[in-house]
């Protein structure tokens, strides 16, 4: 511990940058959020979220986001867990696999979006949904193979050669060894891809040439036309899907660290 004049340089000073960042960037936008969503022409007021709720464009619009996000996370689980599967076989070269699939994240996703669109008009392909959807995937199937990579690869061995050995063959061994204990991998895939498929904005916008709009882009289109009190509405309905998301996620995963401790 070094002292100063007036000044103890402790584990706890390093701390402060980082609760002045949350005050400023987290903690402040949700104030001003709240604010705009209950304050209406200088009074408490619920005319936003009347106006919101009795919006029927507005909840189509988030009732389209959500079966898109779930859509994407579906196709993004279907296709990055027998990735990551196979990857994690190649002990030797399997970091070098997962770098190849985590690559193009390392350029922004406008760049990759809007590349993504001249391959479609390209090719002739008509831009609507599906090139949404191709588009959601393309852009989050890495934030699903990760967590599952690591997640298999960690699984100890031994316990798939003791099912081996128990007589369960390579399917039953999948289905009661492999997977339950590669859970917690498939819940944090889960998390990062459907969290950000339902509140992205310009993907959509982009890819079906302003025919689909997602709850992103529609809340993002609020605030561009000065509607801060509805826009502030939308948000904290983004923000309370997000945390009951989350909390049955991590029910979810609480259940099955039960059920994988009572199967060791």
């Amino acid at each position: 511990m070094k002292k100063t004049k007036g000044f103890t340089l402790t584990r706890r000073a390093f701390a402060y940058p980082y609760v002045l960042f949350l005050l400023l960037f987290v903690v402040v936008p949700l104030v001003l959020i709240l604010l705009n969503a209950f304050w209406v022409d200088g009074a408490l007021s619920l005319d936003n979220f009347v106006e919101f709720f009795s919006d029927v464009t507005g909840l189509k619009v988030l009732e389209n986001s959500l079966i898109i996000g779930f859509a994407t996370t579906l196709l993004c689980l279907l296709i990055g867990y027998p990735t990551a599967y196979f990857l994690s076989k190649y002990h030797a070269s399997s970091k070098v696999y997962v770098l190849l699939f985590i690559l193009p994240t390392w350029v922004n996703f406008l760049i990759r979006t809007l590349s993504t669109k001249a391959i479609f008009l390209a090719l002739g392909i008509e831009l609507g949904m599906g090139t949404v959807v191709f588009g959601m995937v393309y852009n989050y199937l890495p934030y699903m193979i990760l967590p599952l990579h690591t997640a298999i690869s960690g699984i100890d061995k031994s316990l798939i050669e003791a099912s081996h050995d128990l007589g369960a063959n390579n399917l039953e061994t999948f289905v009661k060894t492999i997977l339950p204990l590669s859970w917690t991998g498939i819940l944090s895939g889960i998390t990062m891809v459907f969290i950000p498929s339902v509140s992205t904005f310009a993907i959509s916008e982009l890819l079906s040439n302003r025919q689909i709009f997602l709850f992103g882009d529609s809340i993002q289109t609020k605030f561009s036309q000065n509607m801060y009190g509805v826009g502030s509405v939308m948000s904290l309905v983004m923000l309370l899907l997000v945390v009951l998301f989350n909390l049955l996620v991590n029910r979810a995963g609480g259940n099955d660290d039960d059920v994988s401790r009572s199967m060791l």
